[in-house]
Parts: C-alpha cells; sequence; structure tokens
C-alpha cells in the first residue's frame, strides 16, 4: 500500500517572524497548490518544485477588526480562497497570474542541452507560476465560524450560533436563507414513518463537516460529541428538503473525513479511536464498517495515551488515511483498516539508547499530488526543552515538514492485480521484486523475442509453469530492483499517476501527465515517444496494462477530443504510426487485461469486452481489436467512480460445464466488479438453449449473456486470480484471493468431489475461508501458497548527532524509513479453515498438492503450534477443540513424528500435556521412531520423555535408543546417548556440554590416536618412539577427553550402565565376526579395546570357528581369496614381450604361487636373487611413484616375507612400488618402460603381478594391520593367526607362533590355534585351494607348534625366528606413514575396489572417521 521513504523534508519558511508561526495548510483540487495560513499570514506555495509562490499580509488595523485567520477552503477551479476569521468574517481572494511571460524559477539549462523550449506546456511544468493574491469580497457572518466546506459551485458555512449558510462563491447569499439545525429532523435512518427527533438544543452546532459527492450529503460531528449525517431528501437545497441520520453509538466525535470512492465517512473520537461508518443503500441508516484503533498487544505503552484524535485525512486515490492525535504522532491505515505505520512506537518512538523521545505534534495536514507527499505543519512539541533557546527556536519552531512515500500499483492501476511481481511506485522510481532479470529469464525468452512468439501465440496457457516465475526470482532476496525513471519523461509529465509490469517482470510502464514511456529490464533502457507534441496530446485515463509484447491503455485525444484505446508494440518505436487505435463511446475509468480479452469500464457504467489478437502485415507487426460484448451495468452502480476494480476470471460456480463441453471450462466465465468494498460477481448465463460450436466461424461465436450480479464479500480492498491451470493444484490455481484490510484475507475456495465421483447435493461448489496475516498482502504467489508484501523498517541515526549541533534535528527526530521486501506462507490458515468446517477430506487433497513445496513440513507445524497454543491456553472450556483434528490430520504424512515433536520443543512444557493428549503417548511416538528407525526424531522424543516420566523410564528409552544407534552406527548419537545417561544418573542438566571434538595430546611420548592427521609426513622414523615398552604403554591407554570419560567417575552406577551395555556390543560384534565395525565402534566412542579384550581374551575374544572367521573377514574386508593358477607356471611372457592372453590369465588367477618357490624358513637368508630384487624396487620406487600418481589408485600394498635381519631395505619402500593401479589395471608398458633399467627377470615380474592381484584394497590393509596390533597387544594370538593368514605374510604367523614359544601363553589357546589351523587346511583342500601354498609355507612352524602342546616344553628354551616386535615395530611403522603419505593425494582410497571403510554408515564427515579411513597402525588407541 503506501509506505515511508527516508526522512522528512523541512520547507524554508522565509516570510513571518516566530511569533506567527504557520498553524494550517490546505491544497487545491488539483493538489498542485498548498494555501498556508499564518494569523495575519496567507501564503500560496507551489508543489513542485515546493516552493513559496506569493504571501498575503493582512494590515494591522484589519487585522483587529476581523480577527486572526482560521481556516482555509479553495474554489474548485483553483481560482479563489475563502479563509475564515476569527471575529466571523468571510474573505474572498482572487489569485490571478502575472501578465505576460513571467516565472518564478525558472530552470537554467547548460547550452547545447537537449531541453527543447518549444514544446506545448513547458513552462507551466518547468517553472514555478508567478501568482497575485487580491481580496475581493468580504462577508460578516456576525458569528463565529467553525467550518468552511466548498461544495461544487457554493461555499457551506457553519457558524457557532448553530445555522449552516450556503454561500455562492462570488460572495453573495442569493436570497437563501441560512438553515437552521434544529429545524433538521434526524432518525436513526431514513425509512422510519416518524419525522424524526429535532436537536432540540440551543447551544447545538457542527463542529466540523465534510461534504461527499457519492453519498450527496454531509458528515457532520456536533459539538456535543454526536456524529451523524446530513442529505438533502430533493436537488434543492433548503431546511425542509434536509433529513439528518444518528450514528447511535458515537457521543464523543472530535473530527471527520469522508471517502468518496468507497463511501466512508471516518469519525475521529475523544478515546484515540476513529470509527468508520458507511450508509446502507437499502435503509439509509449508518453502518459501523470497522474501527481503527491503536491495540495494546501492539503498543502496551500507549494504546490508551494518545489523547483525542485530531486529524484525519484520505489520500488523494482513496486507498488509505492518515490519522493523528492530540498528544503527537502519525498512523496510517488501508481504506478497511490495516496498520501500515506508526510513529508511537519503535525507532519512531525511542532513541537508540531507549530513551523515549516527545512524539512530532501536528496542526494541520494535507496530502500532495498522487498522495506521493504529505504536507504537514508540525506543532509547537517540547523536544529538547534543556537545549538553548535559540536552538530551540530554530529546530522547532512550527514549519512545514514534508513526509515522502511509495505506494503500491494496485492503488491506481487494479488490473495488477493477475501479477505475481510487487510493483511499488514513488516519485520519481519504481521499485520491483522480480529480482535481475536476466537471471529471471526463462529459456524461452532469452533469445531475441521474435524467435518465440509463434510458440506463445498457438498455446500460451496450455502450460502451468509457462507464465509462473521462479521461487527464486521473486524470493531471491530482501532488496528491491529500483529502477529510476527517465528523467526526461518526468521533467515534463510529473506526477507519476499509473505503473504496469508485464507477466515475466521484464518490462514496466509508467503514466505521467501526459503520455507514457516503458523501460526493459534486459537493456536497461527506456523508451519515449519521438515525436513530444504526441505525448502532451494523449492522457491516458483508465490505467494500462501489458498483453504479452502489447502495452494496452485507454486514453483522451487532446487533438480530436476522442476517447481511445490503443495498442502499441513494445519491440517498436514509440510513435502513433505503430499503434492500433480503436475509438471509445465514453470515459474509461478502468482497463484490465485476461488472457486474449481486454475489458473496460466506462464512464456510462457499462462494461465492453474486446477481444485482442496479433497481426503481422509483413514486416510490421501489430495487435487488432475487435469488441465482442457490451453489459450494462447502470441498474447496479449508484456513481461510476464507486467502482474500485474490475476483472475478467476464469471462476465459475457451476461444475457441470467442464463435463458437458470442456471448450467453455477455459473461456471468460465471469466478471469481477468491486464496486466501493463491495465484491460483486456476475457468471455467464447457461440456463438458455446452448448454440453448438461447428454451426457458426468461432469469429461470430456469439458471447452468452451475464446473469444479474451477486455479492461474494464486503470490504475488499484488493482482489487477485489467475488465468494458468495446473491440475496438480487445481484447489489453489482456481480460487479468488481477496484482501479485506483490518479483517485479514479471505479466498474463494473451490471444492471437488474426490476421484471423480458425483458430488454431494448438499456440498457447496465453493467456500469463503477467511485468514489473518501479519503482512498487508501486495501479490499472491498461487502454486507456491505465499503471499508476498512489503514492510516499511526504520534505521536510527541519532547518534550521529550530538546535543551541540542539534540543529539539523530531523535526523535525529525521525529514523530513516526503507521499504522491504517480505513474504508469508498462508497454506496453514487454509487447512485450519477446512479442519473446523469438517472438510477434512478436502483439506487432504489441498495439502497432498502442495506437499512438494520445501517448506510444507513448516507448514504442519505451524497449524499445529497456533491450534495447540489458542486452546491449551484458553481460559474457558473449548466445546469443540480442534487439536485432536489436526493431529489425526497430521498422521495423514509421512512426517506426522518429526512435526509433533518439533512443536512440542518449540512450546513451553506446561502445554505438552494438553499436546500428548490430543497426538499420543510420547512413549509410543518413540517406539514408532524407532520402528521407522528414524533415530534422529527419536531422541528429541527422549528429551520430552526426561521431562515427562521418570527418570527410571527415561533410561529404559535412552538403553534402547542406544543400543539402536550403537547396532546402526550412527555414532554422534552414540556420543550424545551416552552423555545423557551419564545425565540421568546424575541429574544434571538434560543436555550436558558435549565432548570437545579437538584431542588433547596425552603422555604418551608422540603416539598419540590422531583424529585428523597428526604425523607430519616429512617426519623420519627416528621421531617415533619404538621400544616395546612405550608402544604397549601408548595402546593400552585411552587418550583426550575420551579417556578422561572412561577414568573419571568409574566407580559409579551410571559408568558402569554405560560401560556393561559397551562391553556388551564389543561382545556382539566379536561373536558375530563383525571385526570391521568393532573396530569403528572402539574408534568413534573412545572404547578401551585392548583392555576390554585382554579380560575377554579366554570368552568372547576366543575365535570359535576359523573358517568361518576367514570367510567373514575376506567379505568384510573386501578381500580376495587365493586361487591356484589355470595356466601353468610357465612363463606368460615370450622373449621380453606382453602376450595379452597370457597376462589376462595372470590377472585372473590372482595366483600365490611363487610362494612355492621361496625358502621355507624365513630365518635362513633368501637367494641372492630374492635379495636384490628387493634391493632394486627400493631403488626405484621414486620414480615409478612420481609416474603413475596422476592416475587413478587402488593403494594396494605389498609385504613380502623375503626380509632377513640384515637388509637395510624397508617394508615401506616395497609398499610405495606397488601402490598405484596402473599395474593392477593392465597399463603394462608403463611397468615395462619403468623397470627396463632394472634386471627384473620374468619370475620376479610373475611374483610381483600375483601379489597385486591377490590383494584387497589398500584401506583395508591398513585396517587389518591396525586390528592386528590392538589383538597382539592383548594377547588374541589366535586372532593375529586369523589376519596372518589372510594377508598371506608368513611374518606375522612366525611372529605369534614365536610369542607363543617365548611367552606364558594358555595351553586351551595353543589348542585352540591347533584346531582352528588344521580346520583351515581341511577346508583349503576341498573348498579353497587357493590357501594350500601359503599353509605348506607355514607347515613347519604349525609342526613345531603342535609338538610344543604335545611335549609341553618349556617356551623359554626356544629362541625366536624372526624378529622381536621391538624390531618389527619400526618398519611397519615406516610402511604406515608411507601409505599414509600416498593415500592424501586428491584420488585417493577411491580406486575400483576400496569401497569398505571404517566408518560405513557412520555420519559423514565426523572427525573420527578419519582415524580409519586413512589411518595408520602407529597411534595410540584407546
Amino acid at each position: 500500500m503506501y509506505f515511508l521513504s527516508g526522512w522528512p523534508k523541512r520547507l524554508f519558511c522565509p516570510v513571518g517572524s516566530p511569533a506567527e508561526p504557520p498553524f494550517h495548510i490546505q491544497t487545491d483540487s488539483q493538489r498542485a497548490f498548498f494555501a498556508v495560513l499564518a494569523p495575519a499570514h496567507l501564503s500560496i506555495w507551489y508543489s513542485r518544485p515546493s516552493v513559496l509562490i506569493v504571501t498575503y499580509k493582512e494590515l494591522a488595523k484589519s487585522s483587529t477588526q476581523f480577527g486572526s485567520y482560521k481556516q482555509v477552503e479553495w474554489r474548485p477551479d483553483s481560482t479563489m480562497i475563502a479563509v475564515s476569521t476569527a471575529n466571523g468574517y468571510i474573505l474572498f481572494f482572487h489569485i490571478t497570474s502575472a501578465r505576460g511571460d513571467k516565472y518564478l524559477y525558472e530552470p537554467v539549462y547548460p547550452k547545447g542541452s537537449p531541453q527543447v523550449k518549444g514544446t506545448p506546456h513547458f513552462k507551466e511544468e518547468q517553472y514555478a507560476p508567478s501568482l497575485h493574491l487580491e481580496m475581493k469580497k468580504v462577508l460578516d457572518l456576525q458569528a463565529p465560524i467553525i467550518s468552511l466546506q466548498s461544495m461544487l459551485e457554493d461555499l457551506l458555512v457553519a457558524t457557532s450560533d448553530g445555522l449552516l449558510h450556503l454561500i455562492h462563491w462570488e460572495g453573495m447569499t442569493n436570497g437563501r436563507k441560512a438553515i437552521n439545525l434544529c429545524t433538521v429532523p434526524f432518525s436513526v435512518d431514513l425509512q422510519s414513518s416518524r419525522a424524526g427527533s429535532f436537536l432540540g438544543f440551543e447551544d447545538v452546532h457542527i463542529k466540523d463537516m465534510e461534504y461527499c459527492a457519492t453519498l450527496d450529503g454531509f458528515a457532520v460531528v456536533f459539538n456535543d460529541g454526536r456524529v451523524g449525517f446530513i442529505t438533502p431528501m430533493s436537488s434543492r437545497f433548503t431546511a425542509e428538503q434536509l433529513r439528518g441520520v444518528w450514528a447511535q453509538d458515537v457521543v464523543d466525535g472530535t473530527c471527520v473525513a469522508v471517502n468518496n470512492k468507497y463511501r466512508l465517512m471516518a469519525f475521529g473520537c475523544v478515546s484515540g479511536s476513529v470509527q468508520v461508518y458507511t450508509i446502507d443503500n437499502a435503509t439509509g441508516a449508518m453502518q459501523l464498517s470497522h474501527k481503527l484503533e491503536l491495540t495494546p498487544k501492539q503498543y502496551p505503552d500507549i494504546w490508551n495515551k494518545t489523547g483525542a484524535v485530531k486529524l484525519i485525512k484520505w489520500s488523494p486515490d482513496n486507498s488509505v488515511v492518515m490519522v493523528t492525535w492530540e498528544y503527537g504522532g502519525l498512523s496510517l491505515w488501508s481504506v478497511f483498516g490495516a496498520q501500515l505505520i506508526c510513529t508511537l512506537g519503535g525507532d519512531f518512538a525511542y532513541r537508540s539508547d531507549g530513551t523515549k523521545k516527545e512524539p512530532l505534534k501536528i496542526s494541520s495536514m494535507s496530502w500532495g499530488a498522487e498522495g506521493y507527499h504529505l504536507w504537514v505543519i508540525s506543532g509547537f512539541g517540547s523536544q529538547n526543552a534543556d537545549v538553548e533557546s535559540d536552538i530551540k527556536n530554530t529546530a522547532n519552531q512550527p514549519g512545514i515538514l514534508q513526509f515522502q512515500f511509495i505506494k503500491s500499483a494496485l492503488t491506481v492501476n487494479p488490473c495488477m492485480s493477475n501479477q505475481e511481481q510487487v510493483l511499488l511506485q514513488g516519485e520519481d522510481r519504481l521499485y520491483l521484486n522480480c529480482g535481475d532479470a536476466s537471471q529471471a529469464q526463462n529459456p524461452r525468452n532469452s533469445s531475441a523475442h521474435s524467435e518465440h512468439k509463434s510458440i506463445r501465440e498457438k498455446s500460451p496457457f496450455s502450460d502451468g509453469s509457462l507464465d509462473s516465475q521462479g521461487l527464486s526470482t521473486l524470493l531471491g532476496h530482501r532488496h528491491w530492483h529500483v529502477v529510476q525513471i527517465s528523467s526526461t519523461y518526468l521533467e515534463s509529465n510529473w506526477p507519476i499517476r499509473f505503473s504496469a509490469i508485464d507477466k515475466l517482470g521484464q518490462n514496466v510502464a509508467v503514466v505521467g501527465k501526459f503520455g507514457f514511456a516503458h523501460y526493459s529490464l534486459l537493456t536497461k533502457k527506456w523508451k519515449l515517444f519521438g515525436n513530444i507534441t504526441q505525448e502532451q496530446n494523449m492522457i491516458v485515463t483508465g490505467g494500462l496494462a501489458w498483453w504479452n509484447d502489447f502495452i494496452v491503455l485507454a486514453c483522451y485525444n487532446l487533438n480530436d477530443h476522442q476517447e481511445e484505446l490503443r495498442v502499441y508494440l513494445r519491440t517498436s518505436n514509440l510513435d502513433n504510426a505503430f499503434a492500433h487505435v480503436t475509438k471509445v463511446q465514453a470515459e474509461t475509468l478502468l482497463l484490465s487485461v485476461f488472457r486474449d480479452m481486454v475489458i473496460l469500464f466506462r464512464a456510462d457504467c457499462s462494461i465492453c469486452l474486446y477481444s485482442i489478437e496479433r497481426k503481422t502485415d509483413g514486416l510490421n507487426t501489430t495487435a487488432s481489436i475487435q469488441v465482442l460484448q457490451e453489459v450494462s451495468m447502470s441498474r447496479y452502480i449508484p456513481h461510476p467512480f464507486l467502482v474500485v476494480s474490475v476483472t475478467l476470471t476464469s471462476v465459475r460456480t457451476e461444475t457441470g460445464i467442464t463435463l458437458k463441453m470442456p471448450h467453455q471450462a477455459c473461456d471468460a466465465e465471469s466478471i469481477m466488479l468491486n464496486l466501493a468494498g463491495q465484491l460483486i460477481m456476475m457468471q455467464r448465463d447457461r440456463s438458455g438453449p446452448q448454440i453448438r460450436e461447428k454451426d457458426n466461424s468461432p469469429n461470430q461465436r456469439k458471447l452468452l449473456p451475464f446473469c444479474p450480479p451477486v455479492v461474494l464479500a464486503q470490504s475488499v480492498e484488493n482482489v487477485w486470480t489467475t488465468c494458468r491451470a495446473n491440475k496438480q493444484k487445481r484447489h489453489l490455481l482456481e480460487a479468488l484471493w481477496l484482501s479485506c484490510g483490518g479483517a485479514g484475507m479471505k479466498v474463494w475456495l473451490p471444492l471437488f468431489p474426490r476421484d471423480h465421483r458425483k458430488p454431494h447435493s448438499f456440498l457447496s461448489r465453493r467456500i469463503m475461508l477467511p485468514f489473518h496475516i501479519n503482512i498487508y498482502p501486495l501479490a499472491v504467489l498461487f502454486e507456491d501458497a505465499l503471499v508476498l508484501g512489503a514492510v516499511n523498517d526504520t534505521l536510527l541515526y541519532d547518534c550521529l548527532y550530538t546535543r551541540g549541533n542539534a540543529k539539523e534535528q530531523l535526523e535525529v527526530l525521525f529514523p530513516f524509513c526503507v521499504v522491504e521486501r517480505t513474504s508469508q506462507i498462508y497454506l496453514h490458515h487454509i487447512l485450519r479453515q477446512l479442519l473446523v468446517r469438517n472438510l477434512g477430506e478436502q483439506a487432504l487433497l489441498l495439502a497432498q498438492s502442495c506437499a512438494a513445496l520445501p517448506y510444507f513440513p513448516h507448514v504442519l507445524e505451524l497449524m499445529l503450534h497456533e491450534v495447540l497454543e489458542e486452546e491449551a491456553t484458553s481460559r474457558e472450556p473449548i466445546p469443540d477443540p480442534l487439536l485432536p483434528t489436526v493431529a489425526k490430520f497430521i498422521t495423514e504424512f509421512p512426517l506426522f513424528l518429526q512435526t509433533v515433536v518439533h512443536c512440542a520443543r518449540k512450546t513451553e512444557y506446561a502445554l505438552w500435556n494438553y499436546l500428548f493428549a490430543a497426538v499420543g503417548n510420547p512413549k509410543d511416538l518413540f517406539e514408532e521412531c524407532l520402528m521407522a528407525q528414524d533415530l534422529d526424531t527419536a531422541a528429541s522424543y527422549l528429551i520430552i520423555l526426561q521431562n515427562m516420566e521418570v527418570p527410571t523410564v527415561s533410561r529404559q528409552h535412552a538403553t534402547l535408543l542406544f543400543s539402536t544407534a550403537l547396532e546402526q552406527g550412527k555414532w554422534d548419537l552414540c556420543r550424545h546417548m551416552i552423555r545423557f545417561l551419564k545425565a540421568i544418573g546424575s541429574g544434571e542438566s538434560e543436555t550436558p556440554p558435549p565432548t570437545p571434538t579437538t584431542q588433547e595430546p596425552s603422555s604418551s611420548g608422540g603416539f598419540e590416536f590422531f583424529r585428523n592427521r597428526s604425523i607430519s609426513l616429512s617426519q623420519s622414523t627416528e621421531t617415533l618412539p619404538a621400544s616395546k615398552l612405550n608402544l604397549q604403554k601408548t595402546l593400552s591407554m585411552p587418550s583426550g577427553p575420551s579417556g578422561k570419560r572412561w577414568s573419571k567417575d568409574s566407580d559409579s552406577a551410571e559408568n558402569m550402565y554405560i560401560d556393561m551395555m559397551l562391553w556388551r556390543h564389543a561382545r556382539r560384534l566379536l561373536e558375530e565376526v563383525r571385526l570391521k565395525d568393532l573396530g569403528c565402534f572402539a574408534a568413534q566412542l573412545g572404547f578401551e579395546l585392548i583392555g576390554w579384550l585382554c579380560k575377554e581374551r579366554t570368552r568372547a575374544a576366543r575365535v570359535e570357528d576359523f573358517v568361518i572367521a576367514l570367510k567373514r573377514l575376506h567379505k568384510d574386508f573386501l578381500w580376495p581369496f587365493p586361487v591356484i593358477p589355470i595356466a601353468s607356471i610357465s612363463s606368460p611372457f615370450k622373449n621380453g614381450k606382453y602376450r595379452i592372453g597370457g597376462g589376462e590369465q595372470l590377472l585372473k588367477s590372482q595366483s600365490a604361487d611363487p610362494f612355492l618357490n621361496l625358502e621355507t624358513d624365513i630365518g635362513v637368508p633368501g637367494a641372492p636373487r630374492s635379495q636384490s630384487w628387493l634391493g632394486n624396487i627400493g631403488s626405484a620406487h621414486q620414480e615409478i611413484d612420481t609416474a603413475s600418481s596422476h592416475g587413478p589408485q587402488t593403494q594396494d600394498a605389498f609385504l613380502s616375507p623375503l626380509l632377513n635381519k640384515g637388509d637395510e631395505c624397508s617394508i615401506g619402500s616395497a609398499t610405495d612400488l606397488t601402490e598405484t593401479s596402473s599395474i593392477v589395471d593392465g597399463d603394462w608398458m608403463m611397468v615395462d618402460e619403468n623397470f627396463s633399467t632394472l634386471s627384473l627377470t620374468q619370475s620376479e615380474l610373475e611374483h610381483i603381478s600375483m601379489e597385486l592381484a591377490s590383494k584387497g584394497p589398500h584401506k583395508s590393509q591398513v585396517q587389518l594391520r591396525y586390528l592386528l596390533h590392538i589383538f597382539m597387544e592383548a594377547g588374541c594370538l589366535d586372532w593375529c593367526i586369523v589376519i596372518g593368514l589372510i594377508l598371506r605374510e608368513p611374518s606375522i604367523i612366525n611372529q605369534v607362533f614365536g610369542l607363543m614359544q617365548s611367552s606364558e601363553v594358555d595351553g586351551e589357546m595353543l589348542q585352540n590355534i591347533k584346531t582352528g589351523l588344521h580346520a583351515i587346511d581341511r577346508w583349503a583342500s576341498t573348498d579353497c585351494p587357493g590357501y594350500k601354498p601359503f599353509l605348506n609355507i607355514i607347515k613347519p612352524q604349525f609342526q613345531r607348534l603342535s609338538d610344543i602342546t604335545e611335549e609341553q616344553i618349556q617356551p623359554e628354551a626356544f629362541q625366536p625366528v624372526n624378529k622381536t616386535p621391538e624390531q618389527a615395530a619400526s618398519p611397519r611403522a615406516e610402511d604406515s606413514r608411507n601409505s599414509a603419505c600416498h593415500s592424501s593425494s586428491p584420488s585417493g582410497e577411491t580406486g575400483s575396489s576400496s569401497t569398505a571403510s571404517w566408518t560405513e554408515g557412520t555420519m559423514a564427515g565426523s572427525p573420527e572417521e578419519e582415524s580409519f579411513q586413512d589411518g595408520t597402525y602407529d597411534c595410540t588407541v584407546s
């Protein structure tokens, strides 16, 4: 509607001393001139520029005779002014123009500027006119004059002796007698048989009055506070013909203002409220329409302390009203009572330091042209009373302030209501919400318009998405797209009267005093008339609208004195030569476009429908217009000025048409007419005989007549409807949306039978649903169920000014005002209204059609929350509560559980019982979440259970959720549950502070359990401690807060309880041979795995079935089973060249055959050849690495058993060599090139390829080695054997056997290992012969183990054959560091087989994951 913009301006008053400040301002009918009164001065100001033109100063002698000036009134043609004085005189002044070409304030243009001085009306527009004021006549009425009112050619004057004088503007009474109010009969309505009572009191007189042309009468306020309406019963204005009507409920009236367009009378009251009345058409009685009053909810400290209403002023377009009070302050309201602005709250009332400002007191105000300015005379405020007197004089002496406004285009051009954009027009700029046109383009209109026109012509409404702008462009950000109106056009055509935007939001057009101009957001250019005479010869009367690429407007041709309907093409030059002109019989008041039809409402109260179509003659494209139908409305419309908007819609009430004649469904079905706030619908009359379509050509098709009008709604300000169709969202697109001011919005919603069933005879076809929203609606997005609007926001700048320089005080007194875009969801209101009316089926259909909207969950939550708040806080019992219905409705959607819990968490605890009585027991809902595997929602329910149930119940449910979360690997949730369970036990808050994710370094001397990569890649092996003592100490001690968690309060019952659950889970994982999950579980939750395994060594940590364990590890770690090669061991190479067949065979076989040729005893130094190839690899690994580091890597690790004690080459070097996928992927050429410098034999290459083919992913290898370390530390040697087998590394097996021989090992474990290896041997013989070669390698050791178990020899007798664990630790550490180095490359871990990871199924991105994803095993593990 109307929005304040920027700061107000102060106009400099050059004349008059501070003793004679101005106190009254009144504008003329054109709002070009303002008369300003001081006690003995009359000044005339011009509106643009806002300058003083002339002042008349009363002489001291006559001033004593007349008394001080009181009120001023303009003659309608602005040639005379009447001024009333304190002593009962009326002074008539003539206003004459100065002779010759005398103008004030002439603009000066630089030489060679394009301003053409010869254009018509140039001087009137550009210069301020020079005027003379001359007193022509003095009339003495011999009683103080209370009110002056101009009425057509007469002046109506009310005096304090209770008389009404009708005076001609020439200062004569023409022999007419003054009317005594006591002789005017007053009654409750004009129907009553008795003549009505008289006022009866001698001292009753009119305090304020205003003439209403459309009601033909006066709204009056009497000095005793009563209010009424006086109307002449015939054309003669005499005492006998006057009748009065009382407003029964008002006894404290102070002032009145009338709205001609909506036929409203606004009476200000002593209480501070404004009562708005209308006249009942049938009885003539005064009816209360609505009240304008501040609510204690919005203004708790001021709502009843405003004082009496002082002034009420309607805007020039009658769409808003400004109210001010005795104690100061301004408030702006829409015509039916929606509050837009109030300066008694927020930044207007308080400084930035919180102190209260003195409100601005206003003694008089008047709206400027088109409502862009409000001229205000500020009274004597007591602001800054403590400032020095000279400052006070300059800052606070009464002066003229000018408030600036921006208004919605809907206020003057209601055809905008079929758009989905918000368009605001200011004095010199436009505000659009359609975003940047270059981003908002659809593919179909991104290139030249001409290419797509044919498509758009064929089926402009075939697709619902065609004309709908995306949500992103309409809601993208809070900023406006501001378009500065062309200054060339504004200079001669100020003010802007109408503006319109096209459907796609890419072109705007504006209409000023003459002509029009349009702007493209794509080219960022204005297009103006080339011939300025053509522009100055047309006055647009009925607004303008866009139709595709055409601008349609109704105008008056000044040359031909003819009303016309014109259509201009946007792409051609702006010239009448390219326009299509149709002559119209009467003046057009309103214009609207619907699909391919133009609808005009004319001054003779008739509606005319035209068809519009595109015509292309060669190169020229024009539109042709043909009359379709004329409808006379004169019997329904008392005055043409009362029609606010007229539009065609496809809205209809009957549903049978679509079934009988589907082609008619898309026709324009009905006319919607807003008559002074009453919405009237006229539908096509289908009761008569229907003409079949094929009988005549479509051009001559006779349109059906319209039925008599039906009133749909009262107090309507705006109407929105759309011509698009969308089968999925029929409810929203076929509805009619109404904005009803203070009463909120209404929607006239269609009701559809479900599944094409026959509709119930008792079910109405449509229903009117009211709902309240918090913003003023300016546009409706139909499919998106959103209302768009704008809202005033304020910025304080009073901190910039100190007490010393408070002269420039406007910026301190007033905040800076900006307009912000805003939007609101309305769907929950409609669903709720349908449920209230037992239309649950319709609500469900509507909700399902909108379920895909991104904010649909929020809609359900809002609905539940609002109903809950209302019903649970109600003081009286509710006979028919809605909450159970809403709860049942929400259960129809999968979001039910989340909706309920989110609503509960945002509601205070006191309302929970009421909520869960309707939606169900939170325990049941919690269990439903668990069944639906929605653990996060279940966790939210847990917080509710903790507050509503005893601790044992919440502990029980928490345990249930904890175990489920453990099972599903939701580690984040597990950590929260551990904290939660502790909090329940210790009585802490429901959510203790979360554990920090960064780990503190422990006392391990560098072996931290790193969750992020903590070991530098450049670190040398020596920096890492390698003693067994240190390693053992760090591995078995938890580090960081997780460690503290287990050590602190370890005796307490809560910790014991949680430990028991963790142990139970770990035991279950081991029993089910889920080693991968066990490792993940231990790392994520900081579980002390080694200590637990030590305790469970002979129980849960014992391998029951070696074969099953081995198979399970193969599966879990994606590790291939070894196979015997099908080909013989003869070489797949011939003459050093690669044979494709043989290579494929080799890769497929994944053989471990080369191990057959190796020395069986690892302690004996290997053959020289073996040492040489390992050495060569060590030297060459860097070259290979750089060559292959750019390809995808599977990170396969290769650890050879061919080491002896003296060998300097580390295992890491070998790993580095083979960590490239290129070998596995068959890229043998690269290997060939890189190895050409080495003396590798066929069998050595064969050995490498066999190794690579039989390994699993690198990540799995790292994880297995990590587990191997854990089990080795815990002494679970049977698991070490299984992992050694799967890795097929004799060194591991030997190390384990060595440990068995060198330390005290339980005989039962030895026996178990022996039995297990026998079982694996048997299984390998029958099912997996690929393991046989490896088993043969370790057979001697196995034999020795058997001897130990049989002979029970002391283990000290044996020396370890392999290196001791101390020696093993260092190379392994280096190996893992090198592998970590590789895995940090960008494409690391993305190879073909590395899909497994420790944290499968865990929450992505938690810092703990990384320890297992890229992790190594040279780290502290808890």
